[in-house]
């Protein structure tokens, strides 16, 4: 016979094996390492409709693209798929050998989205209208600037390659440095994923952006030109090209780089734990309903080269 102490202790003792069976066969999150401006896409759209379809616990990981390359290459981060924005970080993954192709899923273009809330939100309505320069909105006294750092994300050299275009297209030498100062001006760089919150808060006037993230957001935005924008392949080689610049690399570097359009390509990472989930998501990533999804989010149709090695 169970002693009074026994008896309120067996419905425990019984428990204690099912919870361990349930924690054993517990499958790990479906991780996707994705580039920060695309959090309103992944997190509201892409994810939870992948997590839907394929029964899996979607986890996303957004920061700025180079950044999370060297913390792939480094097996610092392990996740399935990795989303960059150009193929540059693409390249220290495939350097790594965990990344042997890269598939394009969709695009975008450098545009300059404002706060609705600036003192300055008139005189950028006008320029979004064509009616005044939008480089002489941003040179105004008082106009505060953001952008991310070129050193870990990707959009943080775009600005530069786009403000070096400008020069050229508008034959304003030196705009570059009236409009942002030294490339790591501490007054302007904020992390990718709070930037357009700042934006929205009214802590800055106006940013850097991709116009998929923008539209995410539903903010006000000035239209570039294709001959700025680094959202024409066509225009890669013979005028995206004359921006070749230098910007400043990890741990003090100065690299000199070119800039190349703005694609976002998927890949499917060598290290994967789930190599056939990461799979069906690229597949997913490519079909009608997801493709939807990305146009859904202001994105426009890739338009880039499969990449390997």
């Amino acid at each position: 016979m169970l002693t009074r102490r026994q008896a309120l202790a067996a419905p425990l003792l019984a428990a204690v094996p099912t919870l361990a069976g349930r924690a054993a066969v517990a499958a790990p999150p479906f991780r996707v390492a994705y580039a920060g401006s695309m959090g309103a896409l992944m997190d509201h759209g892409i994810g939870p409709a992948f997590a839907a379809m394929d029964h899996v616990a979607y986890q996303g990981i957004g920061q700025g693209a180079f950044a999370l390359a060297r913390l792939i290459a480094a097996k610092q981060l392990v996740a399935d798929v990795f989303i960059p924005i150009t193929a540059g970080p693409f390249e220290l993954v495939r350097e790594a050998g965990l990344g042997p192709h890269a598939v394009p899923v969709a695009s975008t273009q450098m545009c300059i989205p404002y706060s609705p809330k600036s003192r300055f939100a008139k005189e950028f309505a006008a320029a979004a209208a064509g009616r005044l320069p939008w480089y002489e909105v941003l040179l105004k006294p008082g106009v505060r600037f953001g952008r991310t750092d070129p050193r870990t994300d990707p959009q943080g050299r775009n600005i530069l390659f786009t403000l070096r275009l400008a020069e050229i297209f508008y034959h304003r030498p030196g705009l570059a440095a009236k409009l942002l100062g030294p490339a790591l001006n501490p007054k302007q760089i904020f992390t990718e994923p709070s930037l357009l919150a700042r934006l929205e808060a009214g802590q800055i006037d106006a940013s850097s952006g991709y116009l998929s993230a923008v539209h995410s957001q539903h903010l006000p935005f000035i239209p570039l030109p294709a001959e700025i924008n680094l959202g024409d392949p066509t225009m890669a080689a013979k005028w995206y090209s004359r921006a070749r610049i230098p910007v400043p690399g990890p741990h003090g570097t100065t690299v000199t780089a070119s800039p190349q359009p703005l694609e976002f390509y998927a890949v499917a990472l060598a290290n994967a734990p789930d190599a056939a989930a990461a799979q069906r998501f690229i597949r997913f990533l490519r079909s009608p309903a997801g493709q939807k999804l990305f146009a859904d989010f202001g994105y426009s149709k890739p338009g880039g080269p499969v990449l390997s090695a």
